[in-house]
């Protein structure tokens, strides 16, 4: 399985899919018109190991909620990852058994060379 999630108003993100160029096989997930799913993110955690790996720090809502001054929990991540997609790395992407998160020019060079 090839599968991208991706915020389609986020520059960064469109900046990446133009690079990466996903072909016809690649299956893309907007995921503010497209909610994840409790199994799409316990699937990404399998591959990724912790829901903090798949977490924004940089969200709006990060600041706003004060959470850098909490200590969260794997299960306080899923919560807030579940409940706002701008809790979610951006962009991810799984190739097989493999996932790449985030905008890392490392991380989007490895994925890229993975789906091609």
């Amino acid at each position: 399985m090839k599968k991208i999630y991706h915020l389609q108003t986020c520059n960064t993100c469109q900046r990446i899919l133009k690079e990466i160029q996903p072909t016809s096989d690649v299956i893309l997930q907007g995921i503010k018109e497209e909610a994840i799913t409790e199994k799409q993110l316990e699937e990404m955690h399998a591959l990724a190991g912790s829901y903090e790996a798949l977490f924004s720090k940089r969200a709006r809502l990060y600041k706003e909620k004060d959470l850098k001054n909490q200590n969260l929990t794997e299960e306080d991540y899923k919560k807030y990852i579940l409940e706002h997609y701008t809790f979610l790395k951006r962009p991810v992407m799984i190739v097989d058994d493999k996932i790449f998160i985030g905008n890392s020019a490392k991380t989007v060079a490895a994925a890229k060379e993975a789906i091609s």
